[in-house]
């Protein structure tokens, strides 16, 4: 009863007595292997931190150029609200303000477009959508409005170079219709591609109240277009 009542007492005791082989190894690598989505994201933290500083800007630059082709192409996507950037607005806001001066209205001193207003439209016009967008229960931030819009832009800005082309050769009733079809479709354009961006980030029953502030940007970034007209 007593050796029953100590073998209780020491229940590993006779663990003492178990003797391990010298062939069996006692040693090993407890490292885990990495996945492919560890090595991926491993490889990125890499190369962005210690990339020259060419291989940088080329990414940027063909990032810029596949949300160019987003915009050529419009359909439902996420890429330009999960990517978001400022380098192509910001180029496309420097050309259309570069395109839009030298017209008759600001040689006459009549406060035609100036080079700050086309910011100052972008801006103003990204703050009224995202307020409007929160409002109404919307997730688009103020920089993924911005950088939807300001992409957005780009049907309008080339809209601009054709019609200074246009412009080149007369400004008649001829020219003015050609400026007319090539606006109104740019601007639909610039419109649907939009709201085709901001699609998923708008509740269902609500997204004809989202596209509305939208339609008036672009509107008055097109009526800019259609109206300009070039000093004598």
């Amino acid at each position: 009863m007593a050796a029953a009542a100590d073998e209780a007492s020491r229940p590993f005791a006779g663990l003492s007595d178990v003797s391990i082989s010298e062939d069996i190894p006692v040693e090993g690598d407890i490292s885990v292997p990495l996945g492919p989505s560890t090595r991926r994201r491993n490889d990125d933290e890499f190369s962005t931190l210690d990339e020259p500083v060419r291989e940088t800007i080329l990414r940027d630059l063909r990032a810029v150029g596949k949300k160019f082709i987003h915009v050529l192409y419009p359909k439902r996507s996420s890429a330009l609200l999960r990517d978001w950037d400022l380098w192509g607005p910001l180029l496309l806001c420097v050309t259309l303000a570069l395109l839009l001066q030298g017209g008759a209205a600001d040689s006459d001193y009549q406060g035609g477009p100036q080079f700050a207003e086309v910011f100052v439209i972008v801006w103003f016009g990204s703050i009224i959508i995202t307020l409007n967008s929160k409002l109404l229960g919307g997730t688009i931030s103020f920089f993924q409005s911005l950088c939807v819009l300001g992409y957005c832009i780009m049907p309008l800005t080339a809209a601009m170079a054709v019609c200074r082309i246009v412009l080149v050769a007369g400004s008649g009733t001829v020219s003015f219709a050609v400026r007319l079809v090539v606006v109104t479709a740019s601007f639909g354009w610039s419109t649907f591609a939009s709201t085709a961006f901001l699609a998923d980030s708008q509740p269902a029953n609500r997204k004809a109240l989202v596209v509305y502030p939208v339609f008036l940007f672009y509107f008055v970034i097109g009526w800019m277009v259609l109206t300009f007209s070039p000093s004598q």
